[in-house]
């Protein structure tokens, strides 16, 4: 038997990599700081795998920024408008690469970023990449090389990780008509050639594609050119050795593909589908092994060694151990680092926990256990494990009788507002008397280094809570009254006594708990530390009201209600698997309703229940989705249906692909909903027309994810686009997402040309008419 894992986290342990990125973006350090980051990040977690005794360990699963964009950087898919970028004065193959990422606004230079989306149903983002009829490739960086070359000088001969042809093409995006992406899988293979050349001649044994879309439903087409390009590989490279990874799903209907491959080690993902296990081995061919992601890579809950076991035994007596790799169920990527540095964490909930590191060591020891091992150590290790899990079954931390009987005693009627929409909207028309083109933002400010200092002070007991909040309350007012003086329709209090969208949330709601450490990816260098909800889920105390009201007081205009939706808290935590996720979500639900209607009584008008993952929670296969959709839309309905009809309900969602689940989306009857549009230039709103969307929405007009400031012209411009596919009067103005990441200068001048945009457009049109 042998082990691995598909990747390990790249942010580093204390969140290195997100620091020197962001010096080296303000001009704070200078390039071979960053690159020297890199290499240490790179050196510590090929380390630490190496002490724990992994036998296959992955390179290339470093990035910068993101995988996917790494891959683009390589085959020299860089659309033409960077190539000024390249050709600018000491410009680095790393500026290139950011200013993809980035944009590039600067040196008479204005350049929009590549589209960013979700990964799969995780909540790490990759950059789009963009192709074109008749593209042509060449090896363009030398990044995978240099790094087996790294690993090599630490006395390892790595893995390299290397997203697979077929799915790097399903990945992308067709930036014109009349050509199928897959069509370009003839003028990339060479460069897939040539890079396995390379790797040959530097000494690389084995090689890890990793090919997702097998867990996904696949064309004829696409089937077809999985059979061709790993057929043409195999041909050309005989002797070098290829695990095919899978995971994030069962193989199911591709499973006879993926088994009929010329590769010589099959990964599968058996936490996400265990049952696959069975068909898998009955199908298996004799020259092909199987590796079985049996460690979360994930979720941050221990692996049970007694059930993984189980699996091992049945592959072994079927394939014997000799054809058997032991392995994480996906990348590291999406599980913190290091589980040594939660010091604070309650002892019996730190015990039902496992890190990246500590998973790489539970990989090894259910080898050594399948092995037979009698290492008292191990043997320990596993008895350990047994009074873990069996702990976690029955601690009373986790069951509340009182939260389970309110949420069997739900009713259809607690999802469903009083009236229709169209009652509702004269309603709150009446109520709120806004503009045609009414401007809003998503709910965040930035977040100063200040801001951030004044919460960590007071978090140490450097400040005192009223020293606290008199600081937070000068800070929303100022932003209060900056949104009057630019004349943003309805305001948002800024959001400064929160650190995340969901962590201030699940701080303050009863079955969460939270680490002080682990942080994963969400893209580039954003880093969030999602919560664990390790029990039955409750509300406590009013969580939002009391700074909500302050805003208020503060102001003749409106200023919105900002609240998480259910779903969007349960996707961005750690998830309890002891029972459905969809209970877990009702229960959430009713504690965020509770907050809606004391909004309300509170004289909030307008709330926002923002839910940007409910696309992402989708299943990956299309036949699960109806089952996922139905309690999902439920659970915000519930969250959004306990007010009159005058209180206007906002929702928010980014970066999503709509087509497929519009009417999903308007089941959810929302009030308003806001959307990330400016990246695609408003692709995004043909499924809301086609599907004439009934309520009102707010297409975002600003890329918030990118440092670049967008002119007046050119949101005044997307708003046109967005006219000629929905409504004037269903229209509002906002950024794509929130503006916490942000520096105020950019914000300032983006919100104000943003603002004279929708002015300018209003104006047109009562011309027009």
């Amino acid at each position: 038997m042998q082990t691995h894992i598909l990747g390990y986290p790249r942010i580093g342990s204390k969140r290195e990599l997100k620091k020197a990125c962001e010096q080296y973006w303000s001009g704070k350090i200078v390039l071979e700081e960053l690159l020297t980051t890199g290499r240490n990040i790179c050196s510590q977690n090929w380390n630490i795998q190496k002490e724990a005794g992994i036998d296959l360990i992955p390179c290339n699963d470093f990035s910068y920024y993101d995988q996917v964009l790494d891959m683009s950087l390589i085959v020299g898919a860089i659309p033409a408008r960077y190539h000024e970028v390249a050709l600018k004065n000491n410009s680095s193959e790393l500026d290139l690469y950011f200013a993809m990422a980035r944009g590039y606004q600067k040196e008479g230079l204005d350049i929009t970023a590549m589209e960013m989306t979700k990964w799969f149903d995780t909540n790490y983002h990759y950059i789009v990449p963009e192709f074109y009829k008749n593209q042509q490739f060449k090896l363009n960086s030398n990044k995978i090389f240099n790094e087996f070359s790294g690993a090599k000088q630490a006395g390892i001969n790595a893995k390299p990780v290397i997203i697979g042809l077929v799915s790097y093409l399903l990945l992308g995006k067709e930036k014109e008509e009349g050509f199928d992406k897959l069509d370009l899988a003839e003028n990339l293979l060479p460069v897939y050639i040539e890079i396995l050349n390379r790797l040959q001649e530097q000494g690389a044994e084995w090689i890890q594609f990793d090919e997702p879309f097998l867990a996904l439903d696949l064309s004829e087409k696409a089937k077809e050119k999985y059979q061709w390009v790993y057929e043409k590989i195999r041909k050309q490279f005989p002797k070098l050795k290829f695990i095919l990874a899978t995971y994030f799903d069962g193989l199911k209907d591709n499973r006879s593909l993926a088994l009929s491959l010329p590769v010589d080690v099959l990964h599968i993902d058996l936490v996400r589908d265990p049952e696959q296990l069975d068909d898998v081995l009955q199908a298996v061919p004799e020259n092909l092994s199987l590796s079985l992601g049996l460690v979360d890579g994930r979720n941050i809950w221990k692996n049970d060694f007694e059930k993984s076991l189980a699996f091992i035994g049945k592959a072994i007596e079927k394939l014997g151990a000799d054809r058997i790799f032991i392995a994480s169920s996906s990348s590291l990527l999406h599980s913190p680092c290091d589980l040594d540095f939660e010091t604070a964490l309650n002892p019996e909930i730190k015990n039902w926990l496992a890190f990246a590191k500590q998973k790489v060591k539970e990989i090894v020891t259910l080898k050594e256990l399948a092995a037979g091992t009698q290492d008292e150590t191990i043997l320990i290790a596993f008895e350990d494990n047994k009074k873990a899990v069996a702990s976690r079954k029955t601690s009373s931390l986790i069951h509340n009788d009182a939260v389970k009987q309110r949420t069997d005693a739900v009713t259809e009627e607690d999802s469903r507002r009083n009236s229709s929409f169209k009652i509702r909207k004269e309603e709150q028309q009446n109520v709120l008397q806004l503009p045609l083109f009414p401007t809003t933002t998503i709910g965040s400010f930035p977040q100063t280094a200040e801001v951030r200092s004044w919460r960590a002070k007071f978090k140490k007991g450097e400040l005192t809570a009223e020293q606290y909040d008199a600081l937070l309350k000068e800070e929303t007012q100022r932003t209060i009254r900056w949104q009057e003086e630019i004349g943003i329709d309805v305001l948002v209090h800024g959001e400064f006594e929160r650190n995340d969208m969901v962590e201030y949330f699940g701080e303050q709601l009863k079955g969460f708990v939270f680490t002080k450490n682990g942080w994963v990816q969400s893209y580039g260098s954003r880093c969030v530390k999602p919560p664990v909800i390790f029990g039955d889920v409750s509300r406590p105390d009013p969580m939002t009201v009391y700074w909500s009201q302050y805003a208020q007081s503060q102001t003749e205009k409106w200023v919105k209600g900002m609240l998480t939706g259910p779903v969007t808290i349960l996707q961005w935590s750690f998830v309890r698997d002891d029972q459905p996720r969809s209970e877990t979500c009702k229960q959430i639900a009713l504690a965020i309703r509770d907050e809606v209607v004391d909004l309300e009584k509170a004289g909030i008008r307008i709330i926002q229940i923002d839910e940007p993952a409910i696309r992402e929670g989708l299943p990956l296969r299309k036949s699960e989705w109806q089952s996922y959709l139905k309690w999902a839309v439920e659970a915000f309905r519930i969250s959004s249906s306990g007010v009159e009809d005058a209180t206007q309900i906002h929702t928010h969602m980014c970066y999503s692909e709509f087509n497929d689940i519009i009417k999903n989306i308007a089941d959810m009857d929302a009030d308003v909903i806001t959307i990330e549009c400016s990246r695609s230039q408003m692709e995004l709103l043909n499924a809301f027309a086609d599907f004439k969307y009934p309520n009102e929405i707010g297409p975002g007009v600003y890329d918030i994810h990118s440092p670049r400031v967008p002119s007046k012209e050119e949101m005044i411009e997307l708003l046109i686009k967005a006219q000629k596919v929905i409504p004037a009067e269903q229209l509002w103005v906002n950024p794509d997402c929130g503006l916490k990441t942000r520096h105020w200068d950019e914000t300032e001048k983006a919100l104000i040309a943003m603002v004279e945009a929708a002015r300018e457009s209003a104006f047109a049109l009562a011309e027009t008419n």
